[in-house]
């Protein structure tokens, strides 16, 4: 498969819905008390930018182009990404603050999802290796 820019429309679709969502102002998050004891933002935070790296990456998985160095690179790009966020919640956002928490959260699921990429990037070569 030959990589080309359309492949990456979910990729670029999730960073649109996520910035969105990062940015919206804080009275418009909506806030639940139980999901509060359970650090369900955090789990949000994960879960988004977990599926932000794997959706970069696995285009190049199915190009049989993707190597551990490249999964690397995609997820310091993608933790650089949440630091920038938090930034822009604290100085553009409003009613929204700074959290080191999100950000530890964001390169949680940006590791999960460079592990859950590196699975199914070996999954694929090992698939295709001739017997």
């Amino acid at each position: 498969m030959k990589l080309k820019p359309a492949h990456f429309i979910p990729a670029v679709i999730w960073f649109i819905i996520a910035t969105i969502l990062f940015l919206m102002p804080g009275e418009d998050v909506p806030s639940v008390g139980f999901l509060d004891k359970i650090y369900f933002d955090k789990w949000v935070h994960a879960g988004l930018f977990g599926g932000l790296v794997f959706l970069i990456a696995y285009p190049f998985i199915k190009a049989n182009i993707s190597t551990k160095k490249l999964l690397i690179k995609i997820g310091i790009l993608c933790v650089l990404y949440g630091i920038i966020i938090e930034f822009l919640q604290k100085y553009v956002a409003i009613n929204r603050d700074f959290d080191m928490k999100d950000v530890l959260a964001d390169a949680t699921g940006c590791l999960l999802g460079a592990i859950a990429a590196n699975w199914l990037m070996k999954k694929l070569s090992l698939k295709n290796k001739p017997l």
